[in-house]
């Protein structure tokens, strides 16, 4: 990876048009899902929002050259269709050219920084709509966490369905992560209970003044029937942090055949798994496609 990290150090400081370029011979996407019909999305926009650890490393995902090259081998395996991130990272694997035929999403929102008392007012800190576009990339993602106590709730709900607009005025994806989440012991805490992510989908599905272009990122929790069942929007389903692989890849599994869920968003899971394999574990996340 030294001589990759060279390659774009060099061309940040002697050639920052490349960037721009790289993105304009970019072989684009046919379609967001495979061959294999499901979407297979590498996540790696945890960073900007300070979200680091994994596991028990709380810098894991701080060393940006571990992270790309990470990225390169996920990227590289057979039935991966896309990722997601921020303008740093996506520009970063433009200019190593590992972008062809690949779907790409860009990060809208990380404001909300993990552990602080803002979390909440989680505003658009990364890609709006217009970049997105000028990029030639797919769609964004806007992280909305929707918590009843707290009065900055209004303000992100009014930033997401902006956003939704704008995205869907372009044709362009908006994949909303919503959660219903709450403040316990001056931290913000996400109810992954099987009614608070159905209502997190039941709002979040009526944001906008479109919805053609909007899917949903969620979690996946218990009864996910009931979960996939309160939305007719598109869904892919979040891996997070996964702390039982078997339990995580057979409630994933099971949850593909619901109809909506229409593939995987995955990150830390597959970029830092127990053992180290990064391409078995991607490949046994496509497995499940």
């Amino acid at each position: 990876m030294s001589e990759n990290v060279s390659r774009i150090v060099s061309a940040r400081v002697v050639d920052p048009g490349a960037i721009a370029a790289a993105a304009a011979r970019r072989v684009k996407a046919t379609s967001v899902l495979g061959a294999h019909g499901k979407a297979m999305i590498i996540a790696a926009d945890h960073p900007a929002r300070g979200a680091n650890a994994v596991g028990g490393d709380p810098t894991a995902m701080a060393d940006r050259f571990e992270l790309l090259d990470r990225l390169c081998v996920a990227l590289e395996r057979p039935g991966v269709t896309g990722v997601l991130a921020t303008a740093d990272i996506l520009e970063d694997l433009l200019l190593l050219g590992v972008l062809d035929g690949k779907s790409v999403f860009g990060s809208m929102n990380r404001a909300g920084l993990a552990g602080s008392v803002f979390e909440i007012d989680d505003r658009f800190t990364g890609y709006d709509a217009e970049a997105i576009a000028a990029m030639g990339f797919d769609g964004g993602k806007m992280l909305t966490r929707i918590a009843l106590d707290d009065p900055a709730t209004p303000a992100a709900l009014s930033e997401t369905a902006r956003a939704v607009n704008e995205l869907n005025d372009r044709q362009l994806i908006a994949m909303i992560e919503p959660f219903l989440s709450g403040w316990q012991d001056g931290r913000i805490r996400n109810d992954l209970s099987t009614d608070a992510v159905v209502k997190s989908v039941t709002i979040a599905s009526g944001l906008g003044r479109r919805t053609a272009y909007t899917w949903l990122k969620l979690p996946v929790v218990e009864d996910m029937e009931r979960v996939l069942a309160s939305s007719t929007l598109p869904a892919l389903l979040l891996g997070g942090e996964v702390k039982d692989p078997e339990a995580a890849f057979g409630s994933w599994g099971k949850a593909l055949q619901q109809p909506t869920a229409q593939g995987l968003v995955v990150g830390r899971s597959l970029l830092y798994p127990a053992g180290g394999d990064v391409a078995g574990a991607v490949d046994k996340a496509v497995s499940l496609l």
